[in-house]
């Protein structure tokens, strides 16, 4: 198994530590990336990436962190809470998937894929928080999604409580187990299937040329399914 890490944050606190926890318990390959130090760019919205994301000017930078991703078996996005949610640095970073998105020309290999979303905070902010990575999540497809989210009570891994690291541990253990469990099996629920089924129908009428061409190659207007 590869598991890919997207970090959202450059430093390694209690986010980080969870992450690698658990994909260390997952086995396997593990490559990271953290950010802004791997992706510095903010998207300009200059919508290039819709017509060819190629021509995004920051593609080149882009390239290796999707490539990794499309390769994974497993994708964790993960960032502490800032202000309620994700951290700029994320955000910037999803902002520049917007093209991968079911609505435009998502990824098969997404709807094969498990992916976790792990937030951490002093005392709230989680759910706001995870679901800001888990929206790109559903949205590219992913077949089976997991939450991590923990109140550390404290501003750094060193001050985290033993009792909650332990209470950390065990929930790793039980998502890692359940993820290798699931490895090569992972089939996109009902929600997500429906609205691939939407999607299509919208693409089979067409709005914008370089998404109906994709949904035409792949097969998806007819018969094919991603997930099969």
């Amino acid at each position: 198994m590869t598991t890919v890490i997207i970090h959202g944050q450059a430093h390694e606190g209690s986010t980080y530590h969870i992450a690698h926890e658990l994909a260390e318990k997952i086995g396997g390959e593990q490559i990271e990336f953290f950010l802004p130090k791997d992706f510095p760019h903010f998207c300009g919205g200059c919508t290039l990436c819709f017509k060819d994301e190629g021509k995004c000017p920051h593609a080149a930078d882009l390239a290796p962190i999707v490539q990794a991703m499309d390769l994974a078996d497993v994708i964790i996005l993960a960032s502490p809470v800032y202000v309620y949610h994700a951290t700029g640095a994320m955000k910037a970073f999803l902002d520049h998937l917007g093209y991968r998105w079911m609505v435009h020309r998502p990824r098969a290999c997404m709807f094969k894929k498990q992916g976790v979303c792990v937030a951490t905070a002093a005392g709230a902010g989680m759910k706001s928080t995870m679901q800001d990575m888990a929206d790109s999540l559903y949205f590219w497809g992913i077949a089976k999604q997991y939450r991590l989210g923990f109140a550390v009570a404290a501003v750094n891994w060193d001050g985290v409580a033993d009792k909650k690291k332990a209470l950390i541990s065990r929930k790793t253990d039980a998502l890692a187990r359940a993820i290798r469990r699931r490895n090569g099996k992972a089939k996109p629920g009902l929600k997500t299937k429906a609205f691939f089924f939407l999607m299509r129908l919208l693409q089979k009428k067409g709005w914008n040329e370089s998404d109906v061409q994709y949904w035409n190659e792949m097969g998806w207007a007819g018969k094919t399914r991603p997930w099969k």
